[in-house]
């Protein structure tokens, strides 16, 4: 029960890891709550997730864009960005030489996508409807309870005696939490996470509707909601409505005729008669951001290390660019025949991962507050905000690429801002 690598979550950031430690003759262990089967044939939750060009392309080299249906990838061609009622709102467009900003597909895709690709992998052992106990590292590596979660009984309860289910120990030279952004591994390991809890719910429902989308993209940020549009086929949208909790109850127990109302008179009718065509789903909005990266023989990936707000649609992106900076070290380290978790690797990858995103974290809490803030100032200043994205070539430029061609950072951009 040694393995080279233990990755705790087998969710897309997990099993993106796993996938891109393909061919390393790495022995890697895959822990997860859920059963095989729960990760093989995941439910639709709602969630359309909003892929850069650069996503997009890590994706296709992994191998894991092949297990996506065709039909399931819409283009994310343009992208509106509207403040209430002002009839001038902002516009992004590709950069030049590129059809599209990116690619929506549906969060159950790429869940069933990247748990495809790591069928048969070599080296890999999974260790399905485990939780992870106690963890204790040392100078060679980390010891690893798991505990079968048919074992687990609810707190002050006597646990029956389960002789086939007794907690086993893993060893591994380093750990990987991939956890989600309320990481139990994170806090095993010690490291804090400053949470922002918007004090908000979102609501995802696939709505048709008469008039065509266009392939456009919206993000309106109106007068006690913010709402968005993400383009599927040409008359199905995603719906995106965020409302303080008490308002999203109420809305939530309308029967579907009366939500259809509701939601058609929220978009102003601008894309016709609005009915529903899938389920709906609701997710608090709470943005976390892990006070380090690493930690000895540890190291943090998606959400575990940022979770984003979704107004920015980097989350996913953000996940797979920390698995990219990882795995590149730990191959690098591989094919040197050297430690993988060798502080300086892991600390490259923090520092790599930490210039990356925590700008657009910073940035992206600033503009949630600043677009969800109903007071007159603020309404003024985003108005004013909107209007110079809209007339400063540059910055419009550099919102596009951040979508689109980085989808990380606007370090890049530095150069071309001036």
């Amino acid at each position: 029960m040694t393995f080279d690598l233990a990755i705790i979550g087998a969710g897309p950031a997990g099993l993106s890891m796993v996938r891109a430690l393909a061919d390393s003759g790495l022995r890697i262990a895959l822990i997860e709550q859920q059963s095989a089967s729960a990760l093989a044939d995941p439910p639709f939750d709602g969630r359309e997730i909003a892929l850069s060009l650069r996503t997009l392309r890590l994706l296709r080299e992994s191998g894991v864009f092949d297990h996506i249906p065709a039909d399931q990838v819409f283009p994310l061609q343009n992208a509106v960005v509207r403040n209430g009622n002002d009839p001038h709102p902002m516009r992004v467009s590709p950069l030049r030489g590129k059809s599209a900003l990116g690619a929506l597909v549906p969060n159950q895709q790429i869940r069933r996508a990247v748990w495809a690709a790591v069928q048969g992998q070599t080296g890999l052992t999974l260790f399905d409807s485990n939780r992870v106990g106690a963890i204790h590292t040392d100078a060679d590596g980390v010891s690893i309870e798991l505990l079968p979660v048919a074992a687990l009984t609810p707190p002050g309860q006597p646990t029956p005696p389960q002789p086939d289910l007794a907690p086993v120990s893993i060893r591994a030279r380093l750990l990987i939490a991939a956890d989600s952004r309320f990481s139990e591994t994170r806090r095993k390991l010690g490291i804090g996470a400053d949470a922002h809890d918007f004090g908000k719910t979102m609501l995802v429902c696939r709505m048709r509707h008469e008039v065509p989308h266009q392939h456009t993209a919206w993000e309106w940020f109106g007068v006690g909601q913010t709402l968005a549009l993400l383009p599927l086929s040409e008359h199905l949208s995603s719906v995106v409505l965020t409302l303080p909790p008490h308002a999203m109850q109420a809305l939530l127990e309308l029967p579907d005729a009366e939500f259809e109302r509701d939601i058609t008179q929220r978009y102003q009718g601008r894309l016709g008669t609005m009915t529903r065509a899938g389920s709906r789903h609701t997710y608090p909005l709470v943005g976390v951001y892990a006070q380090r990266f690493v930690a000895p023989r540890a190291a943090l990936i998606g959400d575990a290390a940022v979770g984003m707000h979704p107004v920015t649609a980097h989350g996913f992106n953000f996940g797979l660019h920390g698995v990219d900076l990882l795995a590149r070290e730990i191959l690098a380290a591989t094919r040197a025949g050297t430690d993988i978790a060798a502080p300086e690797r892991l600390q490259r990858f923090e520092a790599a991962h930490r210039r990356a995103t925590r700008p657009l974290y910073l940035a992206t809490q600033a503009i949630a507050t600043l677009y969800t803030d109903d007071r007159g100032p603020a309404r003024l200043v985003r108005r004013l905000v909107l209007d110079a994205s809209s007339r400063i070539g540059p910055l419009r430029l550099a919102i596009a690429t951040a979508l689109s061609e980085e989808g990380l950072s606007l370090r890049g951009l530095l150069p071309r801002l001036g």
